[in-house]
């Protein structure tokens, strides 16, 4: 937490297993990648201090809990990878708020309800991937916002009702 001029910090391929709270004193970091640890626990909130991030990597990894609504609060995020994490809960509408995302990978996971429609403020998204979760509810019309996506991935979810014009 003292590392308070880091931009970039890589540790992705470890044997790591927490992420500190003191991550959040780290506001200068635009990219931040933990992928394939061990990491567990929850993300901490503090995550949310790191307005500076474009690129968010903590894929495959044995997180828990649901991802906190603070991660609305990185509007400069482009990458948000929370793939296999065994993450669970909703996606939380602050979602919407990441207007910048080019790619969310939240797939893999045991996420539940509904897809929020505030995704639909993700206009720059090129890929969404959300397979292989616990979806349910219908396909929010609006997804066909997202005129720039090039990969939509829904499968292996519990979605219902029928494809949405949009």
């Amino acid at each position: 937490g003292n590392l308070t001029n880091l931009t970039v910090l890589n540790l992705y391929y470890n044997l790591l297993t927490i992420i500190p709270p003191e991550i959040g004193n780290l506001t200068n970091l635009t990219v931040l990648n933990l992928s394939c640890n061990q990491l567990t626990g929850s993300i901490p909130p503090e995550i949310g201090n790191l307005t500076n991030l474009t690129n968010l990597k903590l894929h495959y990894n044995q997180l828990t809990g649901s991802i906190p609504s603070e991660i609305g609060n990185l509007t400069n995020l482009t990458s948000l990878y929370l793939t296999e994490t065994q993450l669970t809960g909703s996606i939380p509408p602050e979602i919407g708020n990441l207007t910048n995302l080019t790619e969310l990978y939240l797939r893999d996971n045991q996420f539940t309800g509904s897809i929020p429609p505030e995704i639909g403020n993700l206009t720059n998204l090129n890929g969404l991937y959300l397979y292989e979760n616990e979806l349910t509810g219908s396909i929010p019309p609006e997804i066909g916002n997202l005129t720039n996506l090039s990969y939509l991935y829904l499968s292996n979810n519990q979605l219902t009702g029928s494809i949405p014009p949009e």
